[in-house]
């Protein structure tokens, strides 16, 4: 393991962090607001310490990026963006460490959970902040900077992989700069668009900049203590539906439909799973909502469609309180939290193709039961799925419900209720923002004990790493030659 070239790249994703701050600092100026201090401090000290680390160790060379270092840069990079996009909430609104690292790690996880009891009263630079950090966090920080630094291109398959850990990760060009060079402009072209026409509905500028930077990357924070249903817009919930769902699908699939490929939608086995699945779900819910919860079946639709679509690509806008609905809708939608949407988008949970994947294996398993000698093949969109792939797969599955249980019991013993440590977990493993209990879609976290919230906060990493990035730190064999 080289160290000192792990620390000069930590450095520099410590840098551009720094530099990303300047944006919304043009913000507060523009607005005269209380941001423009905390902003210009959190930007000399995020700024210095990347400099100070990449200077320190610039002699440090990797003519080839071992998984080894990868999986260290990305998870320890994580963890750094984190702590110092932590800064402009603690010098801004004064918030505890906790809860400040809290907000940034929530924000570049793309999770939306949030500890803030009324963000209408945060300065906009702060508040633009606040969205900026999803933007950045759902196509990745490090993906981004793949794409604009051309001394990352070394390593960069190992980085691309070890940040968007899929169990089939998608190279659209030959070489992975290019690549992350097409998912950023394909990123960069659905949010110009959705800001577009969220200022055709009534949004302004800044709302509607806000919300598409949450909308994308499947964040979910707003600039409203009411969330998406303080415009109380069927316009609005419609396109704020339309954008989740798309970045709920892998975006290899968003790139070939551009380059004349539309077709590739229907034939993507997960693709259609994603779709179908939406649809399903949301038949089912407003069913059970319609008569009991709204008398019209249309409103019964609307409400249904945005939650389930919200729930299930991981957003967490919320434009109804959920926890008022009958339990069968509710479970609906905690399952909902545990799925996620698709590999290659920028959903959280354990992802479609996974799912799909592990129910396929268990038809296998019981087809064999029937059919000892025979041979069956396990097929994604009619190519077969390697035994490797098939392997990781149930291998995740297994780690993401055992840390689910893991991190109740301990939030549990922290002190929080038990229907809360359920939905708590739930929400931050998957990224998915509000959960159930005195977390739901109308409260907020800060009222979480400070171990349970650290605890959480781990859960957010693990969550948007997939899990084997940041869990591999802890065993030992990581560490020896």
């Amino acid at each position: 393991m080289r160290w000192q070239y792990v620390l000069n790249v930590i450095g520099v994703l410590t840098l551009v962090t720094g530099l990303t701050m300047l944006v919304p600092l043009g913000v507060g100026f523009f607005y005269g607001d209380a941001s423009i201090n905390p902003l210009l401090a959190s930007i000399g000290v995020a700024v210095a310490f990347g400099l100070i680390l990449h200077l320190a160790f610039r002699g440090a060379k990797a003519e080839v990026l071992s998984p080894r270092e990868a999986m260290a840069i990305v998870a320890l990079g994580w963890v750094a963006i984190g702590l110092f996009g932590a800064l402009p909430f603690m010098l801004g609104i004064g918030l505890a460490p906790v809860d400040a690292v809290f907000e940034s790690v929530s924000g570049f996880t793309t999770t939306g959970s949030s500890i803030l009891t009324d963000v209408e009263i945060v300065p906009k630079g702060l508040l633009f902040w606040r969205s900026q950090t999803q933007w950045l966090g759902g196509m990745g920080i490090i993906v981004l900077s793949i794409a604009i630094l051309p001394f990352l291109k070394l390593g960069g398959m190992q980085l691309y992989k070890a940040e968007v850990p899929s169990p089939v990760p998608d190279r659209l060009r030959p070489h992975i700069r290019d690549t992350a060079k097409v998912l950023w402009k394909v990123y960069a072209a659905f949010t110009l668009v959705q800001v577009l026409l969220l200022m055709i509905g009534g949004m302004d500028l800044f709302d509607a900049v806000c919300h598409t930077f949450t909308t994308m990357p499947t964040g979910g924070y707003s600039t409203w203590n009411a969330s998406v249903a303080r415009f109380n817009s069927l316009y609005i919930d419609i396109v704020m539906i339309v954008f989740m769902l798309l970045a709920g699908i892998n975006f290899s699939l968003h790139y070939l439909m551009v380059k004349g490929k539309p077709l590739a939608f229907w034939r993507d086995a997960e693709c259609r799973f994603f779709i179908t699945l939406v649809l399903v779900l949301t038949a089912l819910v407003a069913w059970d909502i319609h008569g009991t919860v709204y008398e019209r079946i249309g409103d019964a639709l609307r409400y249904a469609a945005f939650q389930v679509v919200s729930i299930v690509t991981t957003t967490g806008y919320a434009t109804a309180d959920y926890e008022q609905w009958p339990g069968a809708s509710q479970l609906i939608l905690l399952l909902c939290m545990f799925i996620g949407a698709s590999a290659g988008s920028t959903g959280g949970g354990m992802k479609c193709l996974r799912v799909i994947v592990a129910l396929k294996f268990c038809y296998r398993e019981l087809f064999l039961l029937l059919h000892p000698h025979g041979v069956s093949r396990i097929k994604l969109s009619a190519k077969p799925v390697s035994e490797d792939v098939v392997r990781s797969v149930i291998g995740f599955l297994v780690l993401y419900v055992g840390l689910y249980g893991i991190g109740i019991l301990l939030v549990a013993m922290a002190g929080v209720d038990f229907t809360t440590a359920i939905g708590a977990v739930a929400a931050t493993l998957g990224n998915v923002g509000p959960g159930f209990g005195t977390v739901g879609p109308t409260e907020n976290f800060a009222h979480i004990p400070e171990a349970a919230k650290w605890i959480l906060i781990w859960c957010m990493l693990l969550g948007r790493l997939e899990i084997y990035t940041l869990l591999i730190l802890i065993v030992p064999e990581f560490y020896r030659k």
